[in-house]
């Protein structure tokens, strides 16, 4: 087992395990004294890993109830968060029990609002299931739901009590699920970790299991020390968003359908890439590619610079963009909106 800590304003640990999920109840029996948990997860992992992590659970000593929702970012919203506070009203979970997001994204961060905001707060343990979740949405403590305005625009900050990472759950995703996945840990070695990067390049997705563990490791230990240094997102943890400002406008493009959001985020590494730091982008186009994700798209700039508009990193009249001139080294840039603009569509 390895261990990251992560000291935050309220210290938690990630436990990075093969096979952890059997051991979960175990683990989290070490940061509760409580012995009731919910567990909250979605239709698709509720058949493939909920009764192993039910079964040490209750070998653990604790007594569940779980609430299960259909998968998709369209449950990240208003209603279904309404329905996850009555499941734990009508089970009579207290802010001295422990809730548990078993899943990836989606289940993740609504977990996480709803743990933030009930009864003003009870503790919460992430055990995502997908490398996107493990690697970057389950640590760091943003939790939110979607609502019309736009994605992710309700939310908290809340971090979890304790993150558990079981690498062979990752052997259950479908290859365009691990695929989305890779977007962000690309994304990690552009703007950190340029030894990161070469160890993706020496890989691809049919082989990406023999590294997955550094990989995971890698990620985490980057988004740990940027967190450690700007918890609650006012300066340093924008570098996070490489890929994020034009990948969120692909999304939101899309009505958040038909493409996954770590596939937005290599489109638009790729395409702030072409545009502005030419010299890395037949690189970064490679090891996209390797990992069968997009390397940019053929919607005008000029019908996703709108959607860029909304982006929440935006102050006044002014964006935030992050940028890679060398890979390993990512810059936050602030510019006006205009320039942003021009500089895209140049």
């Amino acid at each position: 087992m390895k261990k990251i800590s992560v000291k935050t304003s309220h210290p938690y640990e990630v436990l990075i395990q093969r096979g952890g999920l059997a051991h979960c109840g175990e683990y989290i029996s070490e940061v509760t004294k409580s012995r009731k948990a919910a567990i909250i997860t979605d239709d698709i992992v509720e058949k493939l890993h909920l009764q192993t992590a039910l079964d040490s659970m209750k070998a653990a000593g604790f007594e569940c109830s779980v609430f299960v929702f259909p998968n998709g970012e369209q449950s990240k919203c208003l209603e279904n968060l309404g329905k996850i506070y009555d499941f734990l009203c009508e089970n009579n979970i207290t802010r001295s029990d422990i809730i548990v997001a078993l899943g990836g994204g989606v289940v993740g961060d609504i977990t996480g609002f709803a743990a933030a905001s009930y009864l003003r707060g009870v503790e919460f343990v992430q055990i995502p299931t997908t490398l996107l979740a493990q690697v970057d949405s389950s640590v760091g403590g943003k939790t939110a739901i979607d609502i019309a305005g736009g994605k992710n625009l309700v939310g908290a900050f809340k971090q979890p009590a304790l993150v558990i990472c079981d690498s062979d759950i990752l052997k259950t995703l479908k290859p365009e699920t691990l695929a989305e996945g890779m977007g962000e840990c690309i994304k990690y070695g552009m703007i950190r970790d340029e030894k990161l990067f070469e160890l993706m390049e020496s890989k691809d997705l049919d082989t990406v299991d023999d590294i997955m563990d550094e990989m995971v490791y890698a990620c985490i230990d980057i988004k740990r020390i940027v967190v450690e240094h700007d918890e609650f997102d006012r300066g340093e943890r924008m570098v996070l968003n490489f890929g994020h400002t034009l990948g969120h406008a692909l999304e939101g493009w899309h009505n958040y359908k038909g493409i996954a959001h770590g596939e937005a985020v290599a489109a638009g590494m790729c395409m702030i890439t072409d545009r502005l730091a030419p010299q890395l982008a037949d690189r970064l186009r490679k090891v996209c590619e390797a990992y069968r994700l997009p390397t940019g798209s053929d919607i005008p700039m000029g019908e996703l610079l709108p959607f860029c508009s909304k982006d929440k990193k935006n102050e006044a009249k002014d964006i935030n963009y992050i940028i890679c001139n060398e890979i390993g080294k990512g810059e936050i840039v602030k510019v006006p909106f205009t320039e942003f603009c021009r500089l895209m569509e140049g």
